[in-house]
C-alpha cells in the first residue's frame, strides 16, 4: 500500500513540472509563429479623420410598405445625413409589388428626404423586374409612400419583346387598380423582336 502511495505521490510531482513547462511551451510557440498582418490597412489616416468628422451609416438598410401595400427595401453602402435629407452612396432598392412582380433597382448615389418620403436616385441608375424589364437611365424618382417610380430621364429598355427607347417611364399602381402598371411616354421608340 505504501508503494501505491509513493508512486501517486512521485507521478503528482513529476506532472507539477511537466505541466507548467508544456504549458510555457505552448505559450511560446503562439508568440514564436504569430505572423505579422500580410497586407496593410487600407484606411488611410486621412480616411480615418474624414469619418471622425462626418457621421455616417454604412450598410443601412430601410424598409416599409407603402399605401397600396408593396414591400420596400433599401439598402445603402454609406448614408450621411444632409439636413432633412439622407445622402447615399451605392444604393440598391427592392420593392414587392401586391401583384408578385419584384422591381430591383441599382444607382451610383441618392437622396432621401425624411419629409416627403422620396428617393431620388442619381447617377447610372438600372433597373430590372422579375417579368423580363431591364432599364438604365440617369435618374430614378421613387415615392417611398405611394410606391410611384418614375425615371429622371430619357432612358433605354431591354423588354421580353424586344428593345425601346424613351423619353420617361413611370410605374405606378392606378387608382382603385389592383397591381402596377408601367408606362413609356416622350417619344417612346420600339424595336419589336417577334
Amino acid at each position: 500500500m505504501e508503494s501505491d502511495d509513493n508512486l501517486y505521490s512521485q507521478f503528482v510531482g513529476f506532472l507539477k513540472i511537466i505541466l507548467p513547462l508544456a504549458a510555457l511551451a505552448l505559450m511560446s510557440t503562439v508568440f514564436l509563429f504569430a505572423r505579422t498582418p500580410t497586407q496593410e490597412s487600407s484606411i488611410s489616416h486621412a480616411d480615418i479623420e474624414e469619418i471622425a468628422r462626418e457621421p455616417r451609416l454604412s450598410g443601412a438598410r430601410i424598409s416599409g410598405v407603402t399605401d397600396d401595400g408593396s414591400v420596400i427595401e433599401i439598402t445603402a453602402q454609406t448614408m450621411r445625413p444632409n439636413g432633412n435629407n439622407w445622402l447615399v452612396k451605392t444604393i440598391y432598392a427592392s420593392i414587392d409589388a401586391v401583384d408578385g412582380v419584384n422591381i430591383n433597382i441599382r444607382a451610383s448615389q441618392g437622396e432621401i428626404n425624411n419629409t416627403t418620403r422620396i428617393a431620388r436616385l442619381t447617377g447610372l441608375a438600372r433597373i430590372e423586374t422579375s417579368d423580363g424589364y431591364e432599364m438604365e437611365t440617369a435618374g430614378i424618382v421613387t415615392n417611398l409612400t405611394t410606391g410611384r417610380i418614375f425615371s429622371d430621364g430619357a432612358l433605354e429598355v431591354q423588354a421580353p419583346y424586344g428593345f425601346l427607347t424613351a423619353g420617361q417611364m413611370i410605374i405606378e399602381t392606378p387608382n382603385g387598380g389592383s397591381g402596377q402598371v408601367m408606362l413609356f411616354q416622350n417619344g417612346v421608340r420600339l424595336v419589336y423582336t417577334p
